[in-house]
C-alpha cells in the first residue's frame, strides 16, 4: 500500500511540475508553481518543487517534496531529476507535455520496529499526454483529464535481501471523446492493468511458524495474479459503467465487481466538490453541522440511480481449502462440517426477521458449500432505482430486496 501511494505521489508530482517553464521566466514560473500547488492541494497533495531548467522543449526539474494534506507522516522527498518532454503553453494559459519520465528508483529503508531492511526498486516510470488546466478552468472534469496514460515497469520489494512482493508492469490509460481537454467532452473510457503480481510469504515460517502453517494449508504461501479494470463515463447523463474490476489470482480465486449507474454528471461532481471545500474550510464541525452537510450531500445525490451491479467470486481453491481447514479444526470430516453449516443457515438468517432473505440466500449458499465453484450477488432492478429511494427502502428489507431485484446465484456460468 505504501509503495502504491508513493508511485501515485510521484506521478501527480510529475504532472504538477509541467508548470516550471524555465529560469528565464522565474517570476512567472513561481506564480505558476504556486497555482499548481494549489490545484493539487484539491486532490490532497502538498508539493514543493526544486529548481527547473529548460532544455529545448523539455523541462528538467531537480527534485520535489510531496506530502499528503492532513497526514502526520513525514513528507516524501525525491532527490531525482524529473524530465518533461514536448512542453507547450496554450493561449488559455493551460500547459501540455507529451510525456514525463522519472529515473529508476532503487532504495532501502530500515524498519527498526521489525529489525529488517526493506528494499524497493521501480523502473520505467512515466506518464503520457499531460494536461494542466488554466487557472479559471479547474473544474472536476478538467482535473480528470490531467493524464492520458501512466505506467511503470517492474516493481520489487525485498526484505533482508529476499523478494517478498513484485509486479511485472502497471498501466493506466484513458481515451477521451472527442479528445482530451475538449470543451465538448462527451465520454471517457479507462483501462487499468497491474500484471504479474507475486507475493511470497514463505519467510513467515521463520518469524511466525503457526501463522505460516495456516497460510500454507490455505495455499497462500505464494500467490500470483493480476488486477484489471475497465470502465467508461458518459458526461451527458452521468452514466458510469464498470465492465470489470477483477482481482484474479492463480490457484486461489477471482473476485469481480461490475456496476452501472446514471446521474454522475459534471454538475453533481461540482456540487460534491463545493461541499467538500465547505467541510474543509469549516474545520472541526459540530454534530449539527455534520448532519447538515450529510443532508446536503444526500440532496445532491438524489439524481444518482443504480441500473445494475454484481459481485462474483470464482473459486480456484481458496473456498475449498477454507472448508477443509475449518473442518479439520473442528475435528469433523468436511462432509459433516458442511452439513452442519447448511443445517444452521435457516435459523441464522431467520434471526434477521426477513424471511425473504432466507429464501434468497439459503439455496445458493447451500449449493456453494456442497460444490464451491462460484457465487454471485446481483442487483438488477426492473428500472433504475435512486440511491435515496434505496436508503428509504432500507427500513423495509423485504421491500428493498424486491426493489433492487436482488438475487444470489451459485455455480452459474459467467456472463
Amino acid at each position: 500500500m505504501r509503495l502504491t501511494n508513493t508511485l501515485r505521489l510521484m506521478l501527480l508530482t510529475s504532472l504538477a511540475s509541467t508548470a516550471l517553464i524555465g529560469q528565464a521566466l522565474a517570476l512567472d514560473a513561481q506564480a505558476f508553481v504556486d497555482r499548481v500547488a494549489k490545484v493539487y492541494e484539491k486532490a490532497g497533495y502538498e508539493l514543493s518543487f526544486g529548481p527547473a531548467r529548460m532544455d529545448g522543449d523539455s523541462i528538467v526539474v531537480d527534485g520535489v517534496t510531496v506530502a499528503i494534506a492532513g497526514v502526520a507522516e513525514e513528507p516524501v522527498k525525491f532527490d531525482t531529476e524529473i524530465t518533461f518532454s514536448g512542453v507547450s503553453e496554450a493561449a488559455d494559459g493551460s500547459y501540455r507535455a507529451a510525456s514525463v519520465t522519472i529515473p529508476d528508483i532503487d532504495t532501502t529503508v530500515e524498519d527498526e520496529e521489525e529489525g529488517a531492511t526493506i528494499g524497493v526498486t521501480v523502473s520505467d516510470i512515466r506518464a503520457d499526454g499531460l494536461y494542466l488546466p488554466a487557472p479559471d478552468a479547474l473544474t472536476p472534469v478538467a482535473m480528470m483529464q490531467t493524464a492520458a496514460a501512466m505506467s511503470s515497469g517492474p516493481v520489487s520489494i525485498t526484505r533482508n535481501g529476499v523478494e517478498i512482493f513484485s509486479i511485472e508492469s502497471t498501466r493506466f490509460a484513458a481515451e477521451f471523446a472527442p479528445d482530451q481537454t475538449s470543451a465538448a467532452l462527451e465520454s471517457v473510457d479507462t483501462v487499468f492493468a497491474m500484471n504479474g503480481i507475486s507475493v511470497d510469504l514463505t519467510t513467515m515460517s521463520e518469524e511466525d511458524p503457526d501463522t505460516a502453517a495456516v497460510i500454507e494449508q490455505l495455499g497462500l504461501l505464494t500467490v500470483n495474479g493480476a488486477i484489471t479494470q475497465k470502465a467508461s463515463w458518459t458526461l451527458s447523463d452521468g452514466r458510469v459503467v464498470v465492465d470489470e474490476f477483477l482481482f484474479d489470482f492463480d490457484e486461489v480465486g477471482a473476485l469481480n465487481f461490475t456496476s452501472e449507474f446514471t446521474g454522475f454528471t459534471p454538475a453533481l461532481l461540482e456540487q460534491l466538490e463545493a461541499l467538500q471545500q465547505q467541510a474543509m474550510a469549516a474545520g472541526e464541525m459540530s454534530d449539527e453541522q455534520q448532519q447538515a452537510l450529510m443532508m446536503s450531500s444526500m440532496a445532491a445525490m438524489q439524481g444518482v440511480n443504480i441500473v445494475k451491479a454484481s459481485v462474483r467470486y470464482d473459486d480456484a481453491s481458496l473456498a475449498s481449502n477454507l472448508l477443509d481447514f475449518f473442518a479439520s479444526e473442528s475435528g469433523a470430516s468436511r462432509a459433516d462440517f458442511v452439513a452442519g453449516i447448511k443445517a444452521m443457515l435457516p435459523s441464522i438468517l431467520a434471526e434477521t426477521g426477513v424471511p425473504a432473505l432466507a429464501d434468497l440466500a439459503v439455496p445458493a449458499l447451500s449449493a456453494f458449500l456442497d460444490d464451491p465453484r462460484s457465487i454471485e450477488l446481483k442487483v438488477a432492478p426492473p428500472s433504475p432505482v435512486s440511491l435515496l429511494v434505496m436508503m428509504a427502502a432500507a427500513a423495509n428489507p423485504a421491500g428493498l430486496i424486491t426493489a433492487l431485484g436482488l438475487s444470489l446465484e451459485a455455480n452459474s456460468p459467467a456472463q
